[in-house]
This record gives C-alpha cells, sequence and structure tokens, in this order.
C-alpha cells in the first residue's frame, strides 16, 4: 500500500519544510514507480535535494542533514527471519514504539536532532528493515516523547497518533493506540518480510502478483508461538489465504498441501477444480534461504488443527 505524505505544520522554517516535503514526494515516486511495499536502500538513497545527492539511510540510524537542526529519518536495522524485530518489544503501554537513543548519552548530537524534531513536530521518515539492505518506508511518522532515564523516543507512526494527550491513558486509548501501531508497523514489516523471503509468490499455486498476495500466519496473533517472525508466516494468494484460515486446506509439516475431502468430491466450476482441488498434493515453493522456511513445529500444530476439522 502506497503512503503519501504532506508537510502540515505552519511553524516549519519554509526550507525544512520544504525538504521534508521533497524526501516523501521522492519515497511516493519509488512505491508508485515500482509498485513494491519496499526497497532497497540504494533506490532509497538517491534522494537529491536542490542538485544535491543526501543519503536517507545512514549507518547511524538518525539522520540529520547539514544546515538543519532535526532529525529527517531514523531506521531499524534487519533481524535474522526467526529473530523477533526489535520493534515489536518496544511498543509501551502507550502504543508508541520507544526507539533507543543513539548510545546513551543524551547530548549527542543525534539525540539533540530527534529532540528537536519533537519540540517542532517535524514529519520523519522510519526505514524498518525488512532484508538485508532492504526497508519498509514508512511515513510520516513523529516524535512524541522522550523518556531520558530510559535513553528513548516515544514514536508515533500513524498520524492519527500525532499530538494526542499522553498524560492520561485509559484502556480504550491503549487499546486504539497499540491497534493503530500493529496496523501500520507490525503488519505491512510482517508481510513485507514474509513477501521477500518467497520472492512475491504464493507457496502453493505460484502466482507472482504482489497485490493478490497475503503473509498468511501459521499460528495467529495471540498465539504463545505466533510471534511475527518468517519461519510463521508463508505467503499465499487470497484465495489459498482464506482456504487456509478456514482449514479448507491444509499444509503437513513436510510442505504437501492437503484439501478437505469433502472439497475433493464436490462438482463447481473451473475455480474449485483449478484453484483448490488440483492443489492438493502439491509441495510448498520454499524460500531459498533454509532460516526462512515455514517452522515444522508451527505447521504441525496448525495440520492437527486442520485434520480435527476446527
Amino acid at each position: 500500500m502506497l503512503r503519501f505524505a504532506t508537510v502540515r505544520n505552519s511553524q516549519l522554517d519554509n526550507e525544512d519544510s520544504t525538504l521534508r516535503q521533497a524526501m516523501f514526494d521522492h519515497l511516493n515516486r519509488l512505491l508508485l514507480a515500482t509498485q513494491a511495499e519496499f526497497l532497497p536502500f540504494r533506490v532509497i538513497n538517491t534522494f537529491e535535494f536542490h542538485g544535491q545527492r543526501i543519503s536517507l539511510i545512514v549507518q547511524s540510524g538518525i539522520r540529520k542533514v547539514a544546515g538543519f537542526s532535526g532529525a529527517l529519518t531514523i531506521r531499524t536495522t534487519f533481524t535474522p527471519p526467526s529473530a523477533v524485530p526489535p520493534y515489536v518489544d518496544d511498543v509501551g503501554s502507550d502504543g508508541l514504539v520507544h526507539y533507543k537513543y543513539r548510545g546513551e548519552d543524551e547530548g549527542h548530537s543525534d539525540n539533540r536532532a530527534l529532540r528537536y524534531a519533537m519540540e517542532m513536530g517535524l514529519p520523519l521518515a522510519y526505514f524498518v528493515g525488512i532484508a538485508r539492505g532492504t526497508y519498509l518506508p514508512i511515513y510520516p511518522v513523529y516524535v512524541e516523547a522522550e523518556d531520558r532515564s530510559r535513553h528513548e523516543f516515544a514514536i508515533a507512526v500513524d498520524e492519527h497518533l500525532h499530538g494526542l494527550d499522553l498524560g492520561s491513558i485509559d484502556d480504550f486509548q491503549r487499546e486504539y493506540r497499540t491497534g493503530m501501531t500493529k496496523i501500520r508497523l507490525h503488519q505491512p514489516s510482517f508481510r513485507s518480510r514474509v513477501l521477500h523471503a518467497y520472492n512475491s509468490t504464493c507457496a502453493i499455486c505460484r502466482l507472482h502478483h504482489s497485490e493478490l498476495l497475503d503473509a498468511a500466519h501459521i499460528l495467529p496473533d495471540g498465539h504463545p508461538r505466533g510471534a511475527p517472525i518468517v519461519p510463521n508466516g508463508i505467503t499465499l494468494c487470497k484465495l489459498h489465504h482464506a482456504a487456509f484460515d478456514r482449514n479448507l486446506l491444509g499444509i503437513r509439516p513436510d510442505f504437501i498441501v492437503e484439501v478437505r475431502s469433502e472439497l475433493l468430491r464436490e462438482i463447481d466450476g473451473p475455480m474449485l477444480q483449478h484453484g483448490l482441488k488440483e492443489m492438493n498434493g502439491t509441495e510448498l515453493v520454499l524460500p531459498r534461504e533454509r532460516a526462512s522456511h515455514p517452522d515444522k513445529d508451527r505447521l504441525e500444530e496448525r495440520y492437527e488443527e486442520f485434520q480435527s476439522g476446527k
């Protein structure tokens, strides 16, 4: 899904506002041109402003452009397929992403740049690593608060969370914030990581159109082992995702697809015949990287659910 952003803070210096809008326009163009959800950092870093090349992703994680006081971008690095991305554990009870300082010195220039962005309400771009050298861009995001004792800033990853009162959060507001963060950050990141691992191909039918693909959980959110990691995900087209979720088809721990016997006996149109019945007995197309393969223990638990007919 494309994310279009506009700078809306009237307090911004005109040049700073122009820089940020140019960055958002650059990212919009890239996403539109590639019809992708994630981008290589080399492509992201082709950004130019007034004829000067400006890298948006830098090693330090916090990008501040010379001549400007506020941070322009932040980054979360890529984590291996079987590891939970760090931001999942860093979503606080306020529903915001808690982004660590650079180092522990609150006076470091990068930390001062994020603090200035917080004080001025500046919109930033957030790049989340979903593979080596590949990032999911999320923008605009805002620095909402700072906890100096924990050496971290609180980041709102959705405009609807920007500027809300953090001092009095009830259970409803907390649930709302957390839900919005999952929609804007967790779900797209999990989807991007899984689709990248499977080369944007349905593991069952080989469909290769990302707009028709989902990242299906083997074990769902809320399950003790339902972590948003690649080995708990499979790229499926929307038909096979729906069939998998409803246990109309199952996937054995040896990666073989089974279709429910009742469906195999049905006589219907070509979608049932070619889209489901003919998939019975096929083997999943797996990622090249073994660490990204579906976890067999998770598949076994889910397959038992399929067999029980739940």
